[in-house]
């Protein structure tokens, strides 16, 4: 089982929106998927308590108990496990990045929100350096300059990297949450189902240049 967390220092990041795009791509895709939310608001599982669809599975967890949670996951058979994080750094967001094989960070294309990536440099550091990424996000479709000069920024300024894409400001993302669908369900022909599925086929490229069989289950059903 491959393990990814969605970590951000403050709330408002797009932190749920993502974990739930990637999961719904990935449960589309035949994966076994278990979304875990650690987030006291529990936002992903009341998404989920407004779903219709059974997949992706959303178990809500406390952050103490995240591995007994994830053994549980792994022992039922899930492919991929996907951890939503409260909206701060707090033991959930350590917990996490201490048991993710990719850790993915969320972030505004604002000079407001890019300078609180230091915080989660920070807690990359204790959790140990566990792969990373930052996810661009809420930017203006065909925005490139604006998303390149944010990676610009990022690596150099913090070292950190940055996804190869960005996910735009569009509604489908502000409306997934309080439908109980992901944004690429809301608008499968449109831009957002497009982003999503890069960002899922993005996360499968890194599983399968990884070592053992995880990578391997991963992809197999893509």
């Amino acid at each position: 089982m491959f393990t990814v967390s969605f970590i951000g220092s403050k709330g408002g990041c797009a932190k749920t929106t993502s974990a739930i795009g990637l999961s719904v791509a990935a449960a589309r895709a035949g994966q076994d998927v278990a979304l875990i939310d650690l987030d006291p608001q529990a936002t992903a599982a009341n998404w989920k308590d407004r779903r219709s669809e059974e997949s992706p599975a959303v178990i809500s967890a406390q952050a103490s108990r995240l591995r007994q949670t994830l053994d549980a996951a792994r022992d039922a058979g899930a492919d991929l496990a996907v951890i939503d994080t409260a909206g701060r750094n707090d033991d959930s967001a350590l917990n996490a990045a201490r048991a993710s094989d990719l850790v993915l960070i969320p972030s505004k294309a604002v000079i407001g929100e890019l300078e609180t990536l230091g915080k989660v440099q920070d807690l990359l550091r204790v959790a140990g350096n566990p792969p990373s990424f930052v996810l661009l996000n809420r930017i203006e479709p065909g925005a490139t300059r604006q998303f390149e000069e944010a990676r610009t920024m990022v690596e150099r300024v913090f070292g950190l990297r940055v996804c190869p894409f960005y996910l735009s400001q569009l509604r489908a993302y502000e409306n997934a949450l309080e439908t109980g669908q992901s944004a690429q369900e809301l608008d499968p022909n449109g831009k957002t189902a497009g982003e999503l599925q890069r960002l899922y086929l993005f996360v499968c490229e890194l599983v399968n240049i990884g070592n053992g069989e995880h990578g391997q289950k991963l992809t197999s059903r893509a």
